[in-house]
């Protein structure tokens, strides 16, 4: 499912038009990045958790020549899932 067929289910099943479905999503997508990429935690009871983890420096190879290199640290985004949503998606093991 791309962001369109998103926007489309989500007007669908609150009974909004398209056009306030894609407002509420770019508000929803803009409130959790601000929030993880100022450290804070966006936390969904049932859903999940959005955070932000640090990557340690490492050394690395480039695959071209072989050599090593560091690799610098850096913040990345994780989301873990919660319970209910992990629950729900086992349910529906069809295929």
């Amino acid at each position: 499912m791309n962001q369109s067929q998103l926007i489309d289910q989500m007007a669908a099943k609150a009974g909004t038009t398209k056009k306030q479905a894609e407002y509420l999503l770019n508000a929803f997508i803009a409130t959790v990045t601000d929030e993880v990429a100022d450290g804070g935690e966006v936390k969904l009871v049932g859903f999940g958790a959005f955070s932000r983890v640090y990557s340690k420096p490492r050394t690395g190879r480039n695959p071209q020549t072989g050599d090593e290199m560091e690799i610098p640290g850096k913040h990345k985004p994780k989301f873990k899932a919660g319970a209910v949503f992990c629950r729900q998606v086992a349910e529906r093991d069809d295929f």
